[in-house]
Parts: structure tokens; C-alpha cells; sequence
């Protein structure tokens, strides 16, 4: 029985990253054994244990074979004459293929290091294809290692565009691909996750809301880069430098879905972009079973960013408004998300990136206006039921009223 570390612990020791979890592979051992050492079993696909002590998963060394369609279509062999060799083999990446042996030597037999050294994330055999999961880890990875100047290999891209047009993707279970996603989200450079999966063509059969923005026209004198695809990317570039919330991230990938439906002979302008997007945006978050918090910001931001960016143009009314039907004073925490998507996508925009957006301030203000309003004393002057709601919005709207008149006055 020996004992190895494997997959990201060495690959990021060697990076000289941060190693979070410890993952190791048992060679030489059986279900039987490793139990009676004190491990605790936990696999349900295949042997995988807890140690008694670190609780770190160690894995039996094992086999796999193709049996059906998808990322669950194995089955797994996991005898004691199994290779730490045969093992490693059926992994996803070069880099994520090698390990550490109990004196600190590292075992290589895929040429991981060398990948390392020049910087490319490369499928370690034809195995990858039998796992549709790994088109969308790749592209996490992308994102992940993007600033440290990795990219995809050519010939992994090939064999990631052979298993979408064998239509392997199309058998993803939406968990999966939401936690994949989520994932990416969180990541440095989330657009790059995008470009992967649109390099392959994957992007059109799992997001393909997203994947009709690129190449539909803007109008050059407010979007210089005119691609909305283009335009959205850089976007999601703007949401990471402003928030690390993958909600926020999310809300601010869909902002703009409704622009790829819009007629051609209307290009490049897309009037009532925003109605056209919610339904986008729905249909989306069921497909890939976003949680519902996701869903709501990324609603929000489709159907009320371009208000925000008119913030200062807005009538006291419509800033209550705007304030009212986005649950602002009950939820001012996902307001604050909202205004952030907002000023991610007003830098989105190329020449734009370091422009102040002073309508989030403003917003912010109008918020805390129409909140300085006493409630006590509007229900202890008898006002109850709908008159009590009807006093409160005339106040709320009062206060909005001074402070568009006292913004206009120091412009």
C-alpha cells in the first residue's frame, strides 16, 4: 500500500500557490483494508475515504470505462494491481496529472512540468472526450490561470470542439453546469471562461443567449467597441475590479441578452432592449438552474440598468419609482448589488473603463432620502391602511423632490 498526493495540491505547490486541499491516491490497497485502518468510506461512484484524523479525502487508485452518454456514463475498477500510472492517465489536464510520493518527489509520467513551464493547459489522453464536464473545467482553469499567461492548447480545443459537435455537452445536467459556472464566476478572469466555451462552440449549445450577443452592432458613439458580445465581456472585466460577488458577476454577464433580438434593420440601435431581455434571462436561469437570487439581480439589472444611467435625467416620480419596484427599501443590500452591475456596465465600454459613473452615487443619495422619512410619527397622526402607504410615498417623494433641486443647483 502506498500513499501519493495528487491533482491540484502539486500542480499549485509547483505554481507556488496557496494549496488549500490535500487530495491523495492509495495504491495497492482494497475498500477492506483501507476500512480497517480507520478510514471512513464516502464514495458512492467508487471507493473514496475520509482519514480518521486530517478527514482528507484518499481516493483508491483506479480504472475507468466508458459505459454511456454524459459525465455519469462510467463504470470504475479499483483492483490493488491498479497503477498509480493507470490512474493518473484517466485525469483531465497534464498539470493536474502528477504526484508527490511520501519523500517529496514528483512523479511526471504525462509531462505536467513541462506544461507548467510553458504555460498550457493540455488534455493528458483521448479519455478526456468521454467526460463532457471537462469542456466547462478547462474553461475554469482558463479563467482561473488566465494572468499567469496560460492557455488552451490548440489540439485540447480541437478535441473540445469534436465532443460538442458529437453532441456530449448537450447531456449535461444543469447542477452541473451551474456549479461549473459559479465556480468560473469566482475566478480572476470569468471572461475568459466565456471565450473558452465560444472557442469550441460550446457556448452556443449551453449558453446560447449569450453566445447570439457577438456580432451584433452598437452605436459606435456609446459603445466604441460595437460588438455587444465584446461590450459584455468587458463588462464581466469591470464587475470582477468592482465586486467579488459571483451574483453580481452573473447579473452583469446577462444585462444586456435582449440586444441579440433585436431586428436587424434596426441595428445598431435596440430599442426596448430591456423588456426583450427578461424572458432571455429566464429562460436561461431555468436551463442551468441558477438559484433564485441570481435570477432576481440579473432581472433587475436587464430591466432597469439603462434608468440607472439616466439617473440624473430622472423625474423625482420615476427615481421612486425605480427605488419602489426594485424592493430598495426593504433590500437595500441588492440595491447596492444593482448599482454596481450598473456601473459595470457604463466602463464596459471601450475608452470608458476609469470613467466616474456618479448616477450609482446619486441613486445612493435619493435611496437614503426618501429612507429619512419618520414613520412613527406619520402612523401616530391617525394615518392607517392605505393612507399610511399614500403619506409615506408623499414624503419619500418630497425628499426626492429636494434633492433633484439641489443637485441641479450645484451643476
Amino acid at each position: 500500500m502506498k500513499t501519493y498526493l495528487v491533482g491540484g495540491a502539486v500542480r499549485d505547490k509547483l505554481l507556488g500557490r496557496t494549496v488549500t486541499e490535500h487530495d491523495w491516491v492509495v495504491v495497492g490497497s482494497s475498500p477492506e483494508e483501507m476500512q480497517a485502518q480507520g478510514f471512513v468510506p464516502v464514495g458512492k461512484d467508487f471507493p473514496v475515504f475520509l482519514h480518521p484524523q486530517t478527514k482528507e479525502e484518499y481516493a483508491l487508485a483506479r480504472t475507468e470505462r466508458k459505459t454511456g452518454k454524459g459525465y455519469g456514463g462510467f463504470s470504475f475498477y479499483c483492483g490493488e494491481e491498479v497503477t498509480l500510472e493507470d490512474d493518473l492517465i484517466r485525469r483531465d489536464l497534464t498539470i493536474n496529472a502528477m504526484a508527490e510520493d511520501e519523500n517529496g518527489a514528483i512523479i511526471d509520467p504525462y509531462n505536467g512540468q513541462q506544461d507548467l513551464a510553458d504555460k498550457l493547459l493540455r488534455h493528458v489522453s483521448p479519455a478526456f472526450a468521454e467526460d463532457p464536464v471537462r469542456i466547462l473545467r478547462i474553461a475554469r482553469f482558463a479563467a482561473r490561470y488566465h494572468a499567469l499567461g496560460f492557455r488552451v492548447a490548440d489540439e485540447t480545443i480541437a478535441l473540445m470542439k469534436t465532443m460538442v459537435a458529437d453532441g456530449e455537452v448537450d447531456h449535461l445536467v444543469a447542477e452541473r453546469v451551474w456549479k461549473e459556472t459559479e465556480r468560473a464566476l469566482g475566478e480572476p478572469n470569468p471572461e475568459v471562461f466565456i471565450e473558452v466555451l465560444r472557442s469550441c462552440d460550446a457556448l452556443a449549445r449551453l449558453f446560447p443567449e449569450i453566445d447570439a450577443l457577438f456580432g451584433v452592432p452598437q452605436t459606435a458613439a456609446h459603445h466604441p467597441e460595437i460588438d455587444t458580445g465584446v461590450h459584455t465581456l468587458m463588462s464581466l472585466q469591470q464587475a470582477v475590479a468592482l465586486s467579488p460577488s459571483t451574483c453580481v458577476r452573473f447579473a452583469t454577464l446577462l444585462h444586456d441578452l435582449g440586444k441579440a433580438t433585436t431586428p436587424r434593420e434596426e441595428w445598431p440601435r435596440h430599442i426596448v432592449h430591456e423588456a426583450r431581455s427578461l424572458p432571455l434571462v429566464k429562460q436561461l436561469c431555468g436551463r442551468i438552474a441558477a438559484p433564485k437570487d441570481y435570477k432576481d439581480l440579473a432581472l433587475m439589472v436587464a430591466q432597469w440598468h439603462t434608468h440607472c444611467h439616466r439617473a440624473l435625467e430622472l423625474k423625482p416620480a420615476t427615481i421612486l419609482k425605480v427605488l419602489q419596484s426594485n424592493d430598495a427599501f426593504r433590500r437595500p443590500e441588492r440595491f447596492e448589488q444593482f448599482l454596481l452591475c450598473c456601473e459595470a456596465d457604463a466602463r464596459g465600454r471601450t475608452g470608458f473603463e476609469d470613467r466616474e459613473y456618479p448616477q450609482a452615487d446619486f441613486f445612493r443619495a435619493a435611496l437614503k432620502a426618501a429612507q429619512a422619512i419618520d414613520m412613527a410619527a406619520i402612523q401616530q397622526g391617525g394615518h392607517t391602511g392605505q393612507a399610511f402607504g399614500d403619506e409615506v410615498n408623499r414624503q419619500r417623494l418630497q425628499n426626492l423632490v429636494q434633492l433633484t433641486k439641489s443637485n441641479s443647483t450645484k451643476e
